[in-house]
């Protein structure tokens, strides 16, 4: 699975698939960062020791994992268990999820933004689990970030709802029907009580915590006691960085000048006046299409209008 995207890197749009660790946003970095490292020390440097005939990673496990209420559990497990991985796969696919569709998220959201939305979906997801999941027979411990990944692929669907996801590389798939048919499935299996050792109400959790955030901001909400908001930059007489959503416009009356025509220098003839509604047009075109449906022209607008921008 793949998808057709675009992100912010400094000041200048870029493809993002094939872009290299170095461009992953910090949270991104730094989620997969942890999430490997707990694994490695868990499940490979760990593994052959014993104490008192107890496996080490064992006891990690007891007190980190999220256990049903009851005298194994313990408050901060709602949290430490979504660093915990069933498996060196299941750590795979919820990386590469976590990577594929949270990059665009934070850059449009912001690192703080998008860390407290990721870290919520996955409390709301072990919340949920703890509280359903017994009713339905289920008292297993559960680890893994699923949950918190299911937020994440909800919010980009809200996001991004025409966003081409490409299937085993070949099929393209628009965002919102991919994410409803996880949805769909997740919804039977979890109300058919499957015994796929698969946390089915964890990821409804998650998914319907991602759902109501985007939601409620959307709808004009105020979610400061959870959604930190940006401090405000001093004024250097310079334009601030165009926003990616149009709903939240960041430059006003702004105006970018002197493009370059034909590799002419700056004090060529050929510049045009390069309006903050053009770039607004070229973002939109981004968000509905992807970078790759840009003309060289409109790659051009962006690439010069973006050494006007702080």
């Amino acid at each position: 699975m793949s998808y057709s995207g675009t992100r912010w890197a400094g000041s200048t749009y870029r493809p993002t698939f094939f872009g290299g660790f170095s461009l992953f946003p910090p949270v991104i970095k730094a989620l997969l960062v942890v999430n490997v490292a707990v694994w490695l020390l868990l499940d490979v440097l760990l593994q052959p020791f014993r104490y008192h005939d107890v496996p080490i990673f064992a006891i990690f496990a007891e007190y980190l994992a999220l256990w049903p209420l009851g005298e194994n559990f313990w408050p901060w497990q709602v949290f430490t268990y979504m660093f915990l991985h069933g498996g060196l796969f299941h750590l795979l696919f919820n990386m590469l999820a976590l990577w594929m569709f949270g990059m665009e998220l934070e850059t449009v959201w912001g690192s703080r933004r998008f860390l407290v939305f990721y870290l919520a979906c996955g409390v709301a997801a072990g919340v949920a689990n703890i509280l359903v999941a017994p009713l339905l027979g289920q008292t297993a411990p559960t680890v893994g970030a699923s949950g918190a990944v299911f937020g994440v692929l909800i919010a980009f669907a809200m996001l991004f709802p025409d966003r081409p996801i490409y299937l085993y590389f070949l099929l393209p798939v628009k965002a919102k029907y991919l994410v409803a048919a996880y949805i769909g499935l997740e919804l039977f299996y979890g109300i058919s009580n499957t015994t796929d050792g698969i946390a089915h109400v964890a990821h409804l959790g998650g998914a319907a915590a991602g759902f109501l955030m985007v939601l409620a901001l959307r709808s004009g909400f105020s979610l400061g006691w959870l959604w930190p908001a940006e401090r405000p930059k001093p004024d250097t007489g310079a334009y601030t960085n165009v926003r990616f959503i149009r709903r939240e416009p960041v430059v006003t009356d702004a105006h970018f000048q002197d493009l370059e025509s034909d590799g002419a220098d700056q004090g060529a003839k050929g510049r045009q006046s390069v309006t903050q509604e053009m770039v607004d047009a070229i973002l939109d075109k981004i968000n509905r299409e992807g970078y790759q449906s840009l003309t060289e022209a409109e790659k051009k607008i962006l690439t010069e209008a973006s050494k006007h921008i702080n």
